[in-house]
């Protein structure tokens, strides 16, 4: 039996990540990425990237295929960073192989000077 943070400690291991600023930096070099905020749409709604397209994480494995080809870049982000490694687990089993959790999410994402809709 895991606890949570065992479980995230777990999926951490087993995935890439990338800071917000390293998103930042690519995106602000045309580089070809996905980016993809998995919060609540509560959360989502007060505030998210301006890049990032919203597919809540209870639904994610039902509405990524028709959003986003596999063979795409995928950055997942939450607030955090620990939804977002759970969830890049869960795409890579589903064949997406170049997928990374944003270490730190939308806090980091605000903190270092990231675009911001709303």
């Amino acid at each position: 039996m895991k606890t949570a943070q065992q479980l995230i400690a777990d999926a951490k291991a087993q995935i890439s990540e990338v800071t917000a600023r390293e998103v930042q930096d690519q995106l602000a070099r045309g580089e070809s990425l996905v980016l993809i905020d998995i919060r609540e749409q509560n959360e989502w709604a007060i505030g998210h990237a301006a890049p990032a397209q919203y597919i809540g994480r209870g639904v994610l494995e039902s509405q990524i295929e028709a959003k986003v080809p596999r063979d795409a870049r995928v950055v997942l982000m939450c607030a955090s960073g620990n939804r977002s490694a759970l969830s890049a687990i869960t795409l890579r089993e589903m064949g997406y192989n170049n997928v990374a959790s944003m270490a730190g999410g939308f806090r980091d994402w605000v903190a270092t000077g990231g675009a911001v809709a709303e």
